[in-house]
């Protein structure tokens, strides 16, 4: 590892309990605070080659974490309150046609090698042949033929 990473790293874990604490102070919320932590330390190490040293590497991270934080903050009172989603649907327990179909689907799936699918789930997300092409690194061309030969694959597996 490099100095710098191994200064960084030193800093950083000598200061978590007060970057973990600002967080804390902002949030109630478990994942948002561990999202304010990791927020934090990439603010850290982006700005930390132009740390100076003038003050306390203690100060500087409590500044950057309050700072983070603070923003943070800010953007979510602009997005207004938000509501916890939950689904009162559970695929793996509902025992219609549509839900066991759902279900085999997924089995069959599940079941194709990592690049079908991953083919297939980009294109369940609605993306185009040429996004699915540039992220996998096919031609256009070369992913309708992969779907294709995919859709008989499913066909054909019991």
């Amino acid at each position: 590892m490099k100095s710098q990473e191994k200064e960084f790293e030193r800093i950083v874990m000598e200061n978590k309990s007060t970057i973990y604490t600002v967080c804390y102070m902002f949030s109630k919320d478990q994942d948002e605070v561990n999202d304010l932590f990791q927020d934090t330390l990439v603010n850290l190490w982006k700005g930390f080659k132009n740390f100076r040293g003038e003050s306390k590497p203690s100060t500087w991270i409590y500044r950057v974490a309050l700072n983070t934080c603070i923003t943070a903050d800010n953007k979510k009172k602009r997005r207004g309150p938000t509501i916890p989603l939950t689904m009162d649907v559970d695929l793996y327990q509902d025992h219609d046609a549509e839900s066991l179909q759902v279900q085999i689907l997924h089995k069959r799936i599940s079941r194709l090698d990592v690049v079908d699918r991953a083919i297939v789930l980009m294109w369940l997300e609605n993306m185009s042949y040429d996004e699915i092409a540039s992220i996998v690194g096919i031609t256009p061309q070369n992913v309708g033929v992969k779907l294709f030969r995919i859709r008989e694959k499913l066909k054909q597996m019991k």
